[in-house]
């Protein structure tokens, strides 16, 4: 393969498994791997390419429940990255391990490996390195019940992932939090949280994500006065989990289920979920998994007035479960073993056993739901409604100020200004203005030639060479119309002697254009078509007068001039003749005594809708 078909099958792996499509993944990162062999002569490029597909497969067979062929996998692409020295890709290795020991539940192991990663990422200023292992070692914490330093990791995940805008990292640590809050009994809070993990798993099409989310969702439900919808967030979690032969989502759900038919008295139902969850936490080596499916069975089993009811057998798998849960500290489900031992022990009437048991299970409580884990998961999480209360209010900030800079780019400023304070009819009249149109000679030919874009461009480039003229004299461009510009003097700012701004300012138009040039960007396509065109000309026709300035238009505003001033005007362009400006009889008499002027008659001539007018050309004085 050459290298842009390998890096074109190593995004295809990637996509996958973050659409939670592992198979295909894996058959994607396989058929990179299998096929390189490295050697002396292999490029750097082609070992990264090697490690990228080994660190996806690894992470592809965790989901796949193989943890054995997953650490092998990110051993060899660490040994390889050590050899490079790569740092980067160590960290990659060394996050992945702590995963898969942890799934192993051996905690200490993890943590190493997490550590090793968080300080590599941390002395690089890798901020999504950080994110993703932060979220992990939240993940340890959680799984020995210490909910403080986990929300505290959590927290800080997602802190550093949404400055970077990582949404996979954001979803991922925002439904972690979600489950520190529910472990902690704020289940509407946890409710809050798993909402917004899911419409984000929702937007980047994380399937996994959005299987993991719906079975947590499924969990606040099933302690709700609404038990009956927890089974569809469950199902739909365990469809997804199949599709993907996710083997640790398969059994969560499997659990899942189980605890939705206990609670409505269905045991041979739950029983047959609880042994399959046991059958694959067993197969993938996840001892909590493997001792919360014990628990549930046990708990079948110790139903009274249930045909499956055997104390004996019961007694079994809390005994199992037990040693389990001391052996891999895990608190929470510890409380619950001990809860039922308790029940246990009263049925056979050893009631100081049972309240041995149930003291055990307070005393747990009490760890893991501590006065100050609550107040700091409050804080936390009023902290966040105060900072996405801000975030809202900046972006809505954010927003206001970027439609009003639009507003003032398609506007006079003064008049953006009273549409902003509220002022929701605008009306004004001006006793005396100048108005100045100005046309492109020849532009219905040019558009008949030029490409769409090319001749966009064109345009804009001529009207932003007038718009410069336009306010350096202090007139304000009021509309293009075409290739037509309408410009005015005097109307929204005061402009002392408007006719003879206007005045310099078209001559200054005409210099201006004859010295333009074209030069379209070559990205634009062939301008061949140059060669067939006429010289771009212009004409420009001015008069002075009154005119109704205003707003019209509710969603789009229009700023526009009204009266015979303005028809004049129009009047005068149309008449005009190419490179010269054509002004009326009021316009000359009002700039006569300007000795930078000359007023060359052209006599009478008939105007539309005016009859006969007397008119003038205005030229530089020399």
């Amino acid at each position: 393969m050459s290298n842009q078909e390998i890096e074109e099958k190593l995004n295809k792996a990637l996509y996958e498994q973050n659409a939670g499509n592992f198979e295909l993944s894996n058959i994607c990162a396989e058929e990179i791997f299998s096929n390189i062999t490295l050697d002396v002569s292999t490029s750097l490029e082609i070992i990264e390419f090697y490690i990228d597909s080994l660190l996806i497969s690894a992470r592809n067979y965790r989901y796949l429940g193989n943890t054995t062929k997953a650490i092998d996998l990110v051993s060899e692409a660490k040994k390889i990255s050590e050899f490079h020295k790569h740092s980067i890709n160590i960290a990659k290795s060394n996050n992945i391990l702590g995963l898969l020991y942890n799934s192993l539940s051996e905690k200490d192991t993890a943590m190493e490996y997490f550590n090793q990663a968080l300080q590599t990422y941390i002395e690089s200023g890798n901020s999504l390195g950080i994110a993703s292992v932060s979220n992990n070692i939240g993940i340890v914490y959680d799984s020995i019940s210490d909910y403080e330093n986990a929300l505290k990791y959590y927290s800080q995940s997602l802190e550093i992932s949404e400055q970077i805008q990582d949404l996979h990292v954001i979803a991922a640590s925002t439904m972690n939090i979600g489950i520190i809050y529910k472990l902690l009994g704020k289940d509407t809070t946890a409710l809050e949280y798993y909402q917004k993990a899911l419409n984000t798993f929702e937007k980047v099409g994380n399937k996994d994500g959005i299987a993991n989310v719906s079975g947590n969702i499924g969990n606040i439900y099933s302690q709700s006065s609404e038990k009956e919808r927890s089974l569809e967030w469950f199902l739909q979690a365990l469809k997804i989990y199949e599709e993907n032969s996710n083997q640790l989502g398969i059994a969560i759900s499997c659990t899942n289920i189980g605890i939705y038919y206990k609670t409505f008295q269905q045991n041979d139902s739950a029983l047959e979920y609880y042994k399959r969850a046991l059958f694959i936490h067993e197969e993938i080596q996840n001892k909590k998994g493997i001792a919360t499916a014990l628990l549930n069975i046990g708990i079948v089993y110790l139903t009274d007035n249930s045909e499956l009811f055997d104390i004996s057998n019961a007694e079994d798998h809390f005994k199992k479960a037990l040693s389990i849960a001391i052996e891999i500290s895990n608190k929470e489900t510890l409380k619950v073993i001990y809860e039922h031992y308790s029940d246990l022990y009263s049925i056979l009437q050893q009631h100081q056993l049972a309240l041995e048991f149930y003291k055990k299970s307070i005393e747990i409580e009490k760890e893991i739901h501590s006065e100050e884990a609550t107040n700091k998961a409050q804080q936390f999480d009023q902290r966040r409604k105060l900072e996405d209360d801000e975030k809202a209010r900046q972006l809505k900030l954010a927003r206001f100020q970027e439609q009003e800079k639009i507003l003032h780019n398609i506007l006079p400023s003064k008049i953006a200004d009273r549409i902003l304070s509220q002022e929701t009819f605008i009306a004004d009249h001006f006793e005396s203005v100048s108005v100045m149109f100005m046309d492109l000679v020849g532009f219905t030919s040019l558009a008949s030639i030029a490409p769409p874009k090319q001749l966009v461009y064109l345009l804009d480039a001529i009207f932003q060479k007038a718009d410069d003229v336009i306010e350096s004299y202090g007139l304000e461009k009021i509309k293009t119309i075409g290739d037509g510009y309408l410009a005015v003097a005097n109307v929204t700012t005061t402009l002392d002697e408007h006719q003879k701004a206007t005045a310099l300012a078209a001559l200054q138009l005409l210099e201006i254009m004859k010295e333009f040039t074209i030069n379209i960007p070559f990205d634009l396509g062939d301008t061949n078509w140059i060669k067939d065109m006429n010289d771009i000309e212009i004409r420009i026709g001015i008069h002075t007068g009154e005119v109704v300035a205003g707003i019209i238009g509710k969603n789009k505003y229009t700023y526009d001039l009204w009266g015979d001033a303005v028809n004049v005007a129009s009047r005068m362009e149309s008449n005009s003749e190419p490179w010269k400006v054509h002004i009326s009889e009021k316009f000359a008499k009002s700039i006569e005594q300007h000795p930078e002027f000359n007023l060359i008659p052209r006599g009478e001539i008939t105007i539309k809708g005016k009859g006969s007018m007397n008119t003038f050309w205005l030229e530089k004085a020399k």
